[in-house]
């Protein structure tokens, strides 16, 4: 621990014309979020600096506010419940295959199923996407796109409020080549 008359000051200064500038073309396609108010620039702005005036930087603070429309973030699945599906204890409400698809293909058919499942009041779901394998040097094909992409899927705007956890697969249930996808319930009906 610093003794008392050791702590550092903090020095705050306002900003220069040129960084005034450059924060204006920074924030200029900026919107503040829900009724708040836009920083004005000219309340940054600070007269030239003299020799014997420290310099302070001021930059605007935004309020963080989380909005309320998002969803929270993905939660793992629980231990239990992943224990139960792995043994099949606890049955996988629906499944989709997305092997042999295009990624477009696939992007589609995920979308709608995830919204089926959820209007069928699925709960534990399994997409399966194929490990894929060592890409060949003479195809110049990637492989495991899918695999790759599908996790990014489901963490996507459009599906994001449905899926509570995204989770690499149990050994029986395809491993690496497939995930557990746990829905938000149907609340509609």
């Amino acid at each position: 621990m610093l003794p008392p008359d050791s702590k550092k000051k903090s020095i705050v200064r306002l900003l220069s014309r040129e960084e005034l500038a450059l924060w204006r073309h920074v924030v200029a396609d900026v919107v503040p979020r829900g009724g708040r108010k836009r920083v004005t620039p000219e309340a940054l702005l600070a007269p030239a600096p003299s020799p014997a005036t420290p310099m302070i930087l001021v930059a605007p603070v935004l309020p963080a506010k989380p909005s309320r429309r998002e969803p929270p973030p993905l939660a793992p699945i629980e231990k239990k419940l992943r224990r139960r599906l792995a043994s099949g204890r606890e049955a996988i409400d629906d499944r989709i295959d997305l092997h042999g698809m295009t990624q477009a293909q696939a992007h589609h058919a995920l979308i709608g199923f995830i919204h089926r499942a959820v209007a069928q009041d699925a709960r534990i779901v399994l997409v399966i996407t194929g490990k894929g394998g060592p890409a060949s040097e003479t195809s110049g094909l990637e492989r495991g796109v899918l695999r790759r992409a599908a996790p990014l899927w489901l963490r996507e705007p459009s599906l994001r409020a449905l899926v509570v956890s995204v989770e690499e697969a149990a050994r029986p249930h395809g491993g690496g080549g497939a995930f557990y996808v746990r829905l938000r319930r149907n609340r509609q009906g």
